[in-house]
């Protein structure tokens, strides 16, 4: 697969998706602007035996993290029994008290759940990431792999690689999985949205109705879809693209002006499912993370077949003290933080930042993470015709339906800096596809 013809169309298949739009936003300086998310068609190739692998494990992990979010907002044994602190449930800015004994239905918390990886140069796969509230990045994968296609049919001809295409039907029967009858729909907040490209997407691809909060209204416990011609149409699922506290103003936060009032009471009483559920977020809280593997093992009584990267806790003195001692071998994250940002690494500050920031751990301890930095494996991208390493993730897609599947895909996103770990979109990075081999 070296000398694929597919990578002397890399110049076209960008162009392709910039005339698509397949793009995302950015908020800086509380300006809004769309760049491109530049792609690379060498692919990330991962042989069937080794996803199989992921796969087992990513189903483990997803299956006992929809168990914790239940019991969380239940009965909360987990607490009880000394596995996870109060402190890490209630201190989370994940955590949402207006959830407390609200079950959706199906008992299905999270359904889809995207899980980001790395491979270290050892060959060993750790979980960095688990995003269970509104991840994204499945379309572009799809849109780039259909552009590769046209691009260079040969190359696909006698290759023995995954469909990664029927990632609408999984999502389709995610949904479907769910619905209490009538309409499915997709919930946006607007193309002023980070993500929007994808929203309009994968509705296009599901059949599913793209609306906004002005576009649906609750009316006798139930919700409704308003058509083009005035009608109102009963509505079964909403796969929201709205964070937790813009989704009901009754409900959350009273400022929204993209939600849709009531809808939560009516997800209360079972006449609607929302994809993924209100509340998640205290799941894949980072502070949590340290404590999935301790939840596989409590819930499923299984060992965890994918390791965490090495976390230690500031929370706890024995681990605030290694903290200490190891300060410039760690990665630093802020448990609140996505996309990149509010990880710092303690090898890059000055004397100064870094006694400023030990005197903000030592004051906050629960406010943040330390890891080690795992040496990740390096994948080839094309820079001015010439292959150069750089580091990449993989976040993988787990979809819960009546049973979990895992998406035979996934977003790879690299590092165009050849000196940084972060790959995220925000911070400048690239995509490739990633194709998994079917034999």
């Amino acid at each position: 697969m070296e000398n694929l013809e597919l990578l002397e169309h890399t110049d076209t298949v960008n162009e392709l998706l910039a005339r698509y739009g397949v793009k995302f936003g950015i908020y800086k300086n509380n300006v809004f602007k769309e760049q491109l998310f530049p792609f690379d068609t060498i692919p990330r190739i991962i042989e069937k035996d080794e996803f199989d692998y992921l796969e087992r494990g990513l189903k483990q992990r997803v299956v006992a993290l929809n168990l914790f979010l239940k019991d969380i907002y239940s009965k909360k044994q987990i607490v009880k029994d000394g596995v996870v602190p109060e402190d890490f449930i209630f201190a989370s800015s994940g955590y949402m008290v207006e959830c407390e004994g609200v079950t959706p239905i199906k008992d299905i918390y999270s359904h889809i759940s995207g899980i980001d990886l790395v491979k270290g140069k050892n060959g060993t796969w750790y979980i960095l990431e688990d995003n269970l509230r509104v991840p994204s990045g499945a379309s572009y994968p799809m849109i780039a792999r259909g552009l590769c296609r046209r691009s260079s049919p040969d190359t696909f001809e006698d290759l023995k690689i995954e469909d990664n295409r029927n990632y609408a039907e999984l999502l389709r029967r995610t949904m479907d999985n769910v619905n209490v009858g009538g309409h499915t729909v997709i919930l946006t907040p607007g193309r002023f949205n980070a993500a929007y490209f994808e929203h309009s997407y994968l509705a296009e691809q599901t059949g599913a109705h793209l609306v906004n909060g002005s576009e649906l209204t609750v009316k006798d416990d139930k919700l409704y879809f308003i058509t083009a011609d005035g009608k109102h149409e009963r509505v079964g699922v909403v796969y929201r693209r709205i964070s937790d506290e813009y989704l009901d103003p009754m409900n959350f936060n009273p400022e929204s002006l993209i939600g849709i009032h009531h809808i939560y009471d009516v997800f209360k009483k079972g006449n609607v499912a929302l994809l993924n559920a209100p509340g998640n977020g205290v799941a894949d809280d980072k502070g949590i993370y340290y404590f999935v593997p301790k939840m596989i093992k409590y819930y499923l009584g299984e060992e965890p077949i994918l390791s965490n990267a090495p976390t230690y806790l500031p929370f706890y003195d024995e681990d605030m003290t290694y903290v200490l001692e190891h300060f410039d071998d760690l990665v630093l994250k802020d448990v609140a933080e996505a996309g990149g940002y509010g990880v710092v690494f303690g090898n890059t500050m000055t004397k100064e930042q870094k006694k400023q920031f030990i005197e903000l751990l030592k004051k906050e301890p629960r406010r943040f993470i330390a890891q080690e930095v795992i040496d990740f494996q390096d994948i080839d991208i094309l820079e001015d015709g010439e292959k150069i390493p750089r580091k990449a993730d993989l976040r993988a897609f787990v979809l819960m339906a009546d049973e979990p599947l895992v998406w035979k895909s996934g977003l790879t996103r690299f590092s165009r800096n050849p000196d940084s770990f972060i790959v995220n979109s925000s911070q400048g990075g690239g995509f490739k596809d990633t194709w998994v081999l079917s034999q």
